[in-house]
């Protein structure tokens, strides 16, 4: 018995994924590019095709560098004085 539908990786055309991701259909092909999603060109012609399971992957990614990123504006407007050289008056 061959391999059943539900365990192959579903496709999604860079349209597809551009919708979903509120992007442009040129930066999905980046990110395939770049590697930051799962894709490839498939059929004849080639057409670009993304892994859709690889799109919780760079959401997830998005995810957390935008929690670092928060945690470090956060951490740069905080004030240490003991870091930056400052002493704190004893009395």
């Amino acid at each position: 018995m061959a391999d059943s539908p539900a365990s192959a990786p579903r496709l999604l055309a860079p349209a597809q994924v551009a919708e979903l991701l509120a992007i442009e259909v040129d930066e999905v092909i980046a990110l395939v590019m770049s590697g930051r999603l799962r894709g490839a060109q498939v059929g004849t012609p080639p057409r670009w095709r993304v892994a859709e399971d690889s799109i919780a992957d760079y959401l997830a990614e998005q995810t957390e560098e935008a929690r670092r990123m928060a945690l470090w504006q956060q951490a740069d407007s905080a004030s240490f004085p003991e870091v930056w050289g400052i002493q704190r008056p004893t009395h």
